[in-house]
Formats: structure tokens, C-alpha cells, sequence
């Protein structure tokens, strides 16, 4: 009798429609992060803006009547490792869209395949190379144009330096930038008359300092970031070259603080307003700009105290216009957002104002950047 009532339940069973799969209680966004080797100094201040956006958007009800979540992979500032987290986070955690880190090279690997199952990519690096993949990518970091325009237009305006040297390593976006030093410097009257490479982990760049000293260069562009910056100035100063002004890429408050500590005014680097105003909010003077940094920065003291505000700013930016798109669309499907994020029209946000369209993937539009130095320990303008 009991084996009868057994086989009568399980063929009840086989027979009942299969229940729908149990909806996701958050919104999972996914974040590929270089949180180990090269990268992990800026991808770690894009996570922690990431984070306190979210906190921010989840106190405020959240999108759709649910929390945002954050999922976070280190993919070790390598292309290979991105494409395991990047597979690991659409197949395990099921994420609806990604706002990722500034190792290009990671998301240019993991690109083809987050276009083709239809996720928008938020990215703190430069955008993807192939046209269906850059149909899904959106870009907060500036042009990389700005950051050299920036410092070659110091050079013009307020020295007598004509020619420089170029230094730069082999990341997709130092190469980008360093066509651009290359091929922009006549623009305003300047020579490039040396340039020269280097490896991430290099201990040492006292020989290519000293070709680039021998060409006659006057001034340094160094196209990098982390901590060869620091090891540059040190050999600067080793070398004695007193006169030799190095003028360095954006890069993390205590990489700037750290080489402006060696060169002191002999260190320049383009740095947008936020990174400053983490000392002074009154640098913005601009009034929507502020009332849209003010968030933002109580937000980031009251959680990590006194930080960097580059890249953390555009990750907050990034993810409250995620927020906003699905809220338009009503909905968190790839598509949907992804036509919603491109009609949002212009936002003025904390790290800057962006202007994204269907036609338009790079939503920073104007140059952000100043040139500032390092006094005190404290970022201050150069005037």
C-alpha cells in the first residue's frame, strides 16, 4: 500500500507543470576589478565609489522596488583573469549589467562575449575596439586626448619648454595616449625628440631617463600609472636633473603625493577638480557641479574618511545613471537599459558632466582636467 500511495505522488508530480524559477531579490551588478597587480590601486578607489553609490541608491528604495547588490572579481590586472570573472559572474550570479575597472586590456578581452549575450558595460577604462562591441560598452573615463592636450597646453601657455620626452608603458591605454603625444605636440608648437618604453615591473629607468635627457628633451610626458611614477621621480632627482620637469599621467592621490614628496614643483599632472576637492570643495566653483560632488564626497568621508575622488567619483556617476536608465526603462533587461542610458541626455554628476547617445559611447565631453602639483602633502592648482 505504501509503495502504491509512493508511485501515485510521484506521478502527480511528473505530471504538474514545472514551477518558474524564483525571481532574484537584488539587482546584481558585476564589477571585474584589478584589485591585485598593476591595477589595483585605481580599480580599488573605482570599487569603493561603486559601493557607496549603491548604499546610496539601496537607502533611497533601491530600482524597481528592489536592492542594487554588487559582485566584485579580482581579475588579478590581467586580460586572461577577466575573462574568468567576467564568464564566472554572467553564468553563476546571473548579473544584469557590468561597471567595471580601468585594465582595458581586460575588458577589451571580455568584451565580444558580454555584447553577445546583450549586458551593458560601464567602464572606467577606454571603450572596446569592434563596433557591436562598443554598441554595449559606455565610457566614463575622459578622452584620452584631454589628458594630453591638458599638459601640452601648460607647456605652451606658461614655460618656454618646447621639447619633451615621452615615457610610457605597454597598456593599451598609455599606447593610445602616447599616438596621441606623438602626433598632437605640434599643435602647440612643442617637439617630441625622444620616446621610450617600459615594462609595469621595471625596478629601474635611469637609461631611458638619460636618452631622453641626451635628445635634449626639457621635460618628461610619462604615460603610466602606480607605482613606476614614484621610481621616474626618484630617478630624476638620482640623475640630477634639476631642470628636467616631469609632467605625469592622472593617477591615485598617494602615487601623486609620493613623487611630489621626491620632485616637489618639478612634478606637474593633469588632475580633474573632485580629486582636489577632497581638500578644498570650494576648487568647484561651479554651482551644479558642487551640489552634485557634495553627495558624493560627504558619502566617501563618512565610509573610508579622507580618500581619492578620481576614479571613485565616475564609479558613483556610473551607477547612479545605471539606476536612472533602469528606472526609465522600467525594467533591469540589457536592451531596455542599455536604449534608456543613451536617451538619458545630459547629467551632471560628481566626477563630471556626461552626455551620452546612441551615436555617442564616450559620455565626457569636455575637458575635466587642471594641472596641479603637490604642497604640503595637500593637491592645490597650478597657476
Amino acid at each position: 500500500m505504501g509503495s502504491r500511495k509512493g508511485l501515485i505522488i510521484v506521478t502527480l508530480l511528473a505530471l504538474m507543470p514545472a514551477l518558474p524559477a524564483l525571481a532574484q531579490e537584488t539587482i546584481k551588478i558585476g564589477s571585474s576589478l584589478g584589485l591585485t597587480g598593476y591595477g589595483s590601486a585605481t580599480d580599488g578607489h573605482w570599487r569603493d565609489g561603486l559601493a557607496v553609490a549603491i548604499e546610496a541608491v539601496n537607502k533611497q528604495g533601491g530600482v524597481l522596488g528592489k536592492k542594487l547588490e554588487l559582485v566584485t572579481e579580482d581579475n588579478k590586472s590581467t586580460p586572461q583573469q577577466a575573462v574568468v570573472v567576467y564568464r564566472k559572474m554572467m553564468s553563476e550570479d546571473k548579473v544584469v549589467a557590468f561597471d567595471s575597472g580601468c585594465i582595458s586590456a581586460g575588458n577589451f578581452a571580455a568584451a565580444s562575449f558580454v555584447a553577445k549575450a546583450k549586458l551593458p558595460m560601464f567602464l572606467c577604462s577606454i571603450l572596446p575596439r569592434q563596433p557591436e562591441e562598443i554598441k554595449w560598452a559606455f565610457q566614463f573615463l575622459p578622452p584620452p586626448k584631454y589628458e594630453v592636450d591638458t599638459r601640452y597646453q601648460y607647456l605652451k601657455d606658461k614655460t618656454e619648454i618646447r621639447k619633451v620626452g615621452i615615457l610610457s608603458d605597454p597598456s593599451p591605454y598609455s599606447m593610445l595616449m602616447r599616438g596621441l603625444a606623438e602626433k598632437g605636440a605640434e599643435e602647440f608648437g612643442i617637439k617630441v625628440v625622444a620616446s621610450e618604453t617600459y615594462q609595469q615591473d621595471d625596478a629601474d629607468f635611469s637609461v631611458q631617463i638619460g636618452r631622453i635627457n641626451a635628445a635634449g628633451a626639457e621635460a618628461i610626458i610619462m604615460l603610466g600609472q602606480g607605482n613606476a611614477v614614484v621610481t621616474v621621480a626618484n630617478n630624476i632627482r638620482s640623475l640630477g636633473l634639476t631642470r628636467m620637469l616631469m609632467l605625469g599621467s592622472i593617477n591615485e592621490l598617494d602615487i601623486l603625493q609620493a613623487a611630489g614628496k621626491v620632485l616637489g614643483e618639478q612634478y606637474l599632472f593633469p588632475s580633474p577638480l573632485i580629486q582636489i576637492a577632497a581638500d578644498d570643495i570650494s576648487v568647484i566653483t561651479d554651482q551644479k557641479a558642487r551640489a552634485a560632488a557634495e553627495p558624493f564626497v560627504k558619502a566617501m568621508k563618512d565610509k573610508y574618511g579622507r580618500t581619492d575622488n578620481a576614479q571613485a567619483s565616475r564609479a558613483w556617476d556610473s551607477i547612479m545613471m545605471m539606476a536612472a536608465a533602469m528606472k526609465k526603462a522600467n525594467s533591469t533587461e540589457g536592451e531596455a537599459v542599455r536604449t534608456a542610458f543613451e536617451q538619458l541626455g545630459r547629467y551632471d554628476g560628481a566626477g563630471a558632466s556626461y552626455e551620452f547617445t546612441a551615436e555617442q559611447h564616450i559620455g565626457i565631453t569636455a575637458n575635466p582636467y587642471v594641472i596641479a602639483w603637490v604642497k604640503d602633502g595637500k593637491l592645490v592648482l597650478r597657476k
